[in-house]
């Protein structure tokens, strides 16, 4: 059974920090691209980042500079590092796992508010 499980949300205040963490069971992490997304209110779901199985990064402009994703092959799991957070980060987050077939987490929510 394959379980992709966000952690980390929460609420932070602007200029704050959170770093998201996703492990994932029940698939060859290794092979697999991850990805980070998120969707606010009444917004479709965009891309934040992916990273490729061989450590490669790509990441939205919006979060390019404040955000960085990593994964430990290790741990399986994939990681979203957020600094200088501002209100229009606020979202739900989405980790997505990517080979021969899409899976994707529960999501966990992230609040930037004073």
């Amino acid at each position: 059974q394959v379980q992709l499980v966000e952690s980390g949300g929460g609420l932070v205040q602007p200029g704050g920090s959170l770093r998201l963490s996703c492990a994932t069971s029940g698939i060859t992490f290794r092979l697999y691209a991850m990805g980070w997304y998120r969707q606010a209110p009444g917004k479709q779901r965009d891309l934040v980042a992916t990273i490729t199985k061989d450590g490669g990064t790509n990441y939205a402009e919006s979060v390019e500079g404040r955000f960085t994703i990593s994964r430990d092959n290790a741990k399986s799991t994939v990681y979203l590092q957020m600094n200088s957070l501002k209100p229009e980060d606020t979202a739900v987050y989405y980790c997505k796992g990517s080979y021969w077939q899409n899976y994707w987490g529960q999501g966990t929510q992230v609040t930037v508010s004073s």
